[in-house]
């Protein structure tokens, strides 16, 4: 997410710092490779034209030329200027004074407008909602069983409608019907997308506005469209008014050209991305957060609420004692690995660490799943005892391991010196000033001593 657009973004500011002083003829030379750098991310140019615009006349002001860190002072001007264009603030969804609240769930086919709202109703139901679905596309071959399955999958009912319900006003009615006899609180409309704007779409999705008056109108884009993304947003909004945009498939895109101009060019907030496959995978819209993440400060906040999601509290405590008391054994290590896995992809994990000082080599770090499987299943092919005790482990045991895990000897040996060395690590880090120290600390549940073996 924003990777290429970042890694600009910082060569710009390495550069102005190794100016030393700031001219008005370098930070022009700097706002041009500002401008290229947007524009190459395939943000809109009416968005670049405003954001460079608002940059100069703070940055060339006297009060930045002339002061002790001007480097520095034009980074807060671009992280406040990129914050307007994202939209200051979280937007968050509103509701209804009285149940069922009723969110429109609009966008061009393929966007991934029922995905989103499977991903929508599973996130209101981790956050004290009781949601709804329904399909209301009666076009698409098996659009309403699909998000059928969905629904089952995640939890969530989904109203199926009745034999004779063929028109999606008669559907939507329905299930609001239902969603009322059911207590359901919110009801998510999912709509009918076609491969372009027409009457007919815009027509169908009007009515259905008109008779639900739904709270909020959702716009479903694929990030990895770019500036069409934008366009198809800002027409839906002329024609319906839309409320604000789930952008999809952020996790793929590293330009972040829709996400930087929708905001700006429809006028409504971006209010969720999608950064994976899994139902999970929806996240709140922070300008702050994605402003810091373009500049390379990383998004710690996203980390550290994802942690507190998925890491269960009373093991972490423990696995904090074992570590202090040198008790670290394999089997904790998988289930540290185990842990770990719960927070996603770790190549969107990591993208959330700061690009700077020792954490800046992880932007070209590329991280393989099936690393972490392979080191799952050599432990799980120990028996408790080896497991408790890796000392035991002799010639005959690694070679049993490795067929029990599908690996090879090697692979085995590697991650038992590796572990050994952690262990070693450990015993050091316990004893002394320095494990008294941390015996008062309280160390955050996070990734266990020693670097993950390389299959």
């Amino acid at each position: 997410m924003f990777d290429n657009l970042s890694e600009k973004l910082q060569r710009v500011f390495k550069n102005l710092r190794g100016e030393g002083k700031l001219t008005a003829e370098n930070m022009e030379s700097a706002l041009r490779e500002i401008r290229m750098a947007l524009l190459e991310a395939d943000v809109n140019f009416r968005v670049v034209k405003q954001l460079i615009e608002n940059i100069k006349v703070k940055a060339t002001g006297e009060e930045v030329l002339s002061a002790l860190s001007p480097s520095q002072q034009v980074i807060k001007i671009v992280h406040e200027e990129l914050i307007k264009i994202l939209g200051s603030h979280e937007s968050k969804l509103r509701f209804a004074n009285e149940s069922p609240t009723v969110f429109l769930i609009v966008g061009l086919q393929g966007s991934g407008k029922t995905t989103s709202t499977g991903k929508l109703a599973r996130w209101l139901s981790k956050n004290g909602h009781r949601p709804q679905m329904v399909s209301v596309d009666v076009y698409r071959p098996a659009a309403r069983e699909q998000l059928s399955v969905i629904g089952r999958e995640i939890g969530q009912p989904v109203y199926p409608g009745a034999a004779e319900e063929k028109l999606p006003l008669d559907l939507a009615r329905s299930a609001r019907r239902e969603a009322v006899n059911s207590g359901r609180d919110v009801l998510l409309v999912d709509t009918a997308g076609r491969l372009h704007i027409d009457d007919q779409l815009m027509t169908e999705l009007q009515d259905l506005k008109g008779q639900l008056n739904p709270v909020e109108i959702l716009f479903v884009a694929d990030a990895m469209t770019g500036q069409d993304a934008v366009k198809s947003a800002d027409e839906f909004h002329k024609r319906l008014g839309i409320t604000g945009v789930i952008l999809t498939k952020m996790d793929g895109d590293a330009r972040g050209g829709a996400a930087l101009s929708i905001r700006h060019v429809t006028g409504q907030p971006l209010k969720f991305v999608g950064v994976g496959e899994k139902f999970d995978a929806l996240e709140p819209f922070h300008p702050d957060r994605a402003a810091n993440r373009i500049l390379g400060m990383g998004d710690i906040l996203s980390f550290i609420e994802k942690a507190e999601e998925a890491i269960d509290k009373k093991q972490a405590f423990e696995m904090q004692r074992k570590l202090i008391e040198n008790d670290f054994t394999l089997e904790d290590f998988r289930d540290q690995l185990r842990q770990i896995r719960k927070l996603g992809p770790l190549q969107n994990i990591l993208g959330m660490m700061p690009k700077m000082g020792i954490l800046k080599e992880l932007k070209d770090a590329k991280v393989d799943e099936k690393e972490i499987t392979h080191v799952v299943a050599i432990i799980d092919s120990m028996t408790p005892r080896e497991r408790a005790n890796h000392m035991i482990i002799n010639g005959s045991r690694r070679r049993r391991i490795a067929k029990g895990s599908g690996t090879t000897v090697q692979e085995v040996n590697q991650l038992l010196k590796q572990y050994a060395q952690a262990r070693k690590m450990m015993k050091s880090f316990s004893g002394g000033l320095l494990g008294r120290k941390m015996g008062k600390m309280k160390l955050p549940a996070g990734f266990p001593f020693g670097e993950m073996p390389k299959f």
